[in-house]
């Protein structure tokens, strides 16, 4: 029997090869991102041996075939047995854990399509942090002039109901699989959205929608480049190679890669990617079974892309899983590694994590086909790093913690607009002229139809972005300090002292009451 692995996320099955995907959502590229449960970290529970797995799975098998028995002798009316099955398995296995589950016929195949064929979405990107027993899946963006942003749907919106299908114990796999389908084919959904009372009806009709994984800017003014990844694809370490060279050839101040909401992708990807930073052959993860014996190790296979000691700040936050985490603490524990060796020396690698705490999946998973042509997701590893640590149910802490702020609700800013300000008074003496409305709503509707370009829109979002512009804060004063005082600055560690003295981010105040 053939076995597909994975990392949570889907499969690849080649009959001369196996893929690896560490991702917590593959659809990206589909754009349609698959959600997974959230891993809660409870009380360490003991396993159990496998001679006691035996003895039991024996002990209830025996009561899952009397059960069976009882229903054909008994039940007044069965219908939908298969579907009965399948929910029975697919609450067991996701017991176990919550990667771990069963597919039936339709998801599987979809899977395939997914990763074989061409098929058609709807262009959202959905959540990465749902339960089967969630009422609704939580829609992060939409695609811009994609099939869901032209019907009216909007960032944030949570889909209620699919085909007439409530979400209510429905797992994420399967409400991906009633998203997608044949193009031109129309999906009716119902949306609850923040600041409407009434569910709102939505037909789409889905389309080929390609999603942009990469985008890069330079930042003049601070003399920074900057990368954001969306998802590990083939494509990924040669954006980031290209941003790389650019920046050398140029000079720079610092490079930000932005991984957050970045839930992974291709194992081969992330290793290529730590390949642009570190020495050929060094070693980034091994896998490693139930009993902790080695699976496959994972190392580099390039020469890496001299980038001159600048300092890398890869922004992270609870999106950001799998695949991105083992980019994120790996290229950050060689920086640190490069102290211990020679803390008085300059650095060729200075990295720093900026943002909140990573979703911390370090587990990987095997799509494995079972009889009547569905499947299973089993969790079957987990990958650990040079010094035996894993992230699994742990996650990565960044170096600064930097929290994200929103802008204000529509409600928020109303009131701001219109209570709490002299102007709001209706007989307020008025010094200035009010601009002319006509021209404001037509600057308005100009603003409205550019941002349904894909990069107009991000250029948009990156300007209300505090953790960006903390972290070109950060590099500013650290360019600076190199300038002045560049002892305090030499390598990471004194960097990292220096940076924490000077700079206030979201780390914890220390506050002492003055007494008289």
């Amino acid at each position: 029997m053939s076995t597909i692995k994975n990392a949570f996320g889907y499969i690849v099955n080649h009959s001369k090869s196996i893929t690896i995907i560490l991702s917590l959502c593959i659809g990206m590229l589909v754009v349609l991102a698959v959600g997974t449960p959230q891993y809660k970290t409870n009380n360490p529970k003991q396993t159990i041996d496998d001679n006691q797995l035996e003895q039991k799975m024996y002990e209830w098998s025996r009561n899952f075939a009397q059960i069976l028995q009882l229903v054909k002798d008994r039940h007044f009316a069965v219908h939908d047995i298969e579907a009965s099955f399948h929910k029975a398995f697919d609450s067991f296995l996701n017991k176990l854990d919550p990667h771990s589950n069963h597919m039936n016929p339709k998801t599987y195949q979809l899977i395939q399509q997914t990763m074989h064929g061409d098929f058609s979405g709807v262009g959202i990107v959905l959540e990465n942090i749902r339960n089967t027993q969630d009422k609704y899946l939580t829609i992060v963006d939409t695609i811009p002039d994609g099939p869901a942003d032209k019907a009216g749907i909007e960032p944030m919106d949570k889909i209620v109901e699919i085909n007439g299908k409530p979400l209510e114990g429905m797992t994420t796999e399967e409400a991906t699989s009633l998203l997608k389908g044949p193009p031109d084919t129309t999906v009716h959904v119902k949306i609850m959205r923040n600041e409407q009372q009434d569910i709102m009806s939505f037909d789409i009709i889905r389309k080929k929608v390609k999603a942009q994984t990469s985008l890069s800017f330079y930042l003049p003014e601070s003399n920074v480049y900057y990368l954001a990844l969306t998802v590990f694809n083939e494509n990924a370490a040669e954006d980031i190679k290209n941003v790389l060279e650019q920046a050398v050839k140029n000079g720079n101040n610092g490079i930000i890669l932005d991984l957050r909401n970045n839930s992974g992708g291709l194992l081969t990807a992330a290793i290529d990617i730590c390949s642009l930073f570190v020495d050929k052959n060094t070693l980034v993860v091994t896998t490693k079974d139930k009993h902790s014996n080695d699976i496959e190790q994972y190392r580099t296979s390039k020469n890496p892309v001299t980038h001159n000691g600048v300092p890398i700040c890869i922004l992270i936050n609870n999106y950001t899983a799998s695949a991105a985490e083992i980019v994120a603490e790996f290229l950050n524990s060689c920086s640190k590694e490069q102290h211990a060796y020679a803390s008085d020396k300059p650095h060729k690698l200075t990295v720093f994590l900026i943002g909140t705490k990573s979703f911390g999946k370090g587990s990987v998973q095997e799509v494995i086909p079972v009889n009547n042509n569905c499947a299973i997701k089993l969790t079957t590893s987990l990958y650990y790093f040079p010094d035996n640590s894993t992230i699994q149910g742990v996650g990565i802490e960044p170096d600064f913690v930097v929290e994200k702020t929103f802008p204000p609700t529509k409600q928020m800013a109303w009131f701001t607009l219109n209570y709490g300000r002299e102007q709001a008074f209706e007989n307020h003496i008025q010094v200035h002229k009010k601009a002319d409305q006509k021209n404001d709503n037509d600057s308005k509707e100009k603003e409205k139809n550019s941002e349904k370009r894909w990069m107009d829109r991000t250029k948009k979002i990156l300007q209300m972005d505090n953790q960006l512009r903390v972290t070109i804060s950060l590099i500013k004063l650290l360019n600076i300090a190199r300038q002045v005082c560049p002892d305090h600055v030499c390598n990471r560690e004194k960097a990292m002292k220096f940076l924490k003295k000077n700079y206030l981010t979201h780390d914890t105040l220390q506050i002492e009451e003055i007494k008289p």
